[in-house]
């Protein structure tokens, strides 16, 4: 007589010529860019980045004109074919300017955030893993600087430094790792109760090559969506440093000093302010749709 619980074995060779049971193995990476690539908010804002740092790479290359070349003769020109985005109070072209300018600021958020990335995963891993005293004792430093808003302490550095590319870089990668070092050290306590490292430590494996190896590698997806998040950040504040007179000087020109130009003259020539504003706007805009794709894309709980 036939149980209840019997059961007929599965043909899985039809299953499988069915395309149903079984798939591609894909890897962790492989499976974050499919699931981002179908983000096309994410995908809009990837394409956006590359090629604004494709166009301002190469493209002052192929004009006839210089982003510090003065013309008074063709002084607040308004856009036509000739100065696409017009020309400034001093003759000088807006797009190739812009263009140049976007050199400067995406610079500035990229290397800011690399500095950033190198300050707050070395702290926030070592307090992390550490644990107990040292832990406690890190934080509350990470803390009690925490507590002054950040625009104060670049504003403050930028003061003692003065105005200048390199200064800038310093000012923004000193005060912008606190927020990557709570979410590396956040990964590492939840990531070093885990069995890998307690095989990795049953292995003979010291402190500094399990945090390198094991823990800040299974980290990483945190630290990407961080850093993606803080480039934006980092190009706001240059740019509202350059608005207030505390960021690049005279002949460089980023946004916000071409920002600060364009606002004198916005009544009468409000080109000037609109262009290097709406460059500022979509390129964060841009970055905020990666970062939240970046996100979704990395977050394992998100895997179907």
């Amino acid at each position: 007589m036939k149980k209840a619980y019997d059961f007929t074995p599965l043909d899985l060779a039809k299953w499988d010529a069915a395309g149903v049971a079984s798939g591609p193995s894909l890897s962790y990476w492989q499976d974050a860019w499919l699931r981002l690539k179908k983000d096309k908010a994410a995908m809009l804002g990837l394409i956006f980045i590359l090629a604004l740092l494709l166009f301002a790479i190469i493209g002052p290359a192929f004009s006839s004109y210089s982003y510090e070349d003065q013309n008074f003769m063709q002084a607040n020109l308004s856009p036509s074919a000739e100065h696409w985005f017009g020309t400034d109070s001093l003759g000088r072209d807006l797009f190739v300017r812009v263009l140049y300018g976007a050199r400067i600021s995406l610079s500035i958020g990229i290397v800011a955030s690399l500095i950033n990335l190198v300050i707050g995963v070395i702290y926030g891993g070592i307090s992390g893993y550490a644990g107990g005293r040292t832990d406690r004792i890190m934080m509350n430093i990470v803390d009690i600087l925490y507590s002054v808003p950040t625009l104060l302490y670049v504003i403050l550095l930028m003061v003692v430094f003065k105005p200048g590319l390199m200064n800038i870089f310093v000012a923004l990668g000193i005060s912008y790792w606190l927020q990557m070092a709570r979410i590396v050290r956040g990964e590492v306590l939840k990531l070093k109760e885990q069995e890998f490292v307690l095989a990795a430590k049953s292995m003979g494996a010291g402190s500094s090559r399990i945090l390198v190896k094991h823990l800040i590698p299974n980290a990483v997806g945190a630290i990407i969506v961080s850093l993606s998040m803080s480039i934006p950040d980092a190009i706001f504040t240059e740019a509202f440093l350059s608005f207030i007179g505390l960021g690049v000087s005279a002949p460089m020109a980023s946004w916000g000093v071409l920002a600060s130009d364009g606002v004198n003259s916005i009544r009468v020539f409000p080109f000037q302010l609109f262009f290097p504003a709406l460059a500022i706007s979509l390129t964060m805009l841009a970055f905020n749709f990666l970062s939240d794709g970046l996100r979704d894309a990395l977050d394992p709980k998100m895997r179907r």
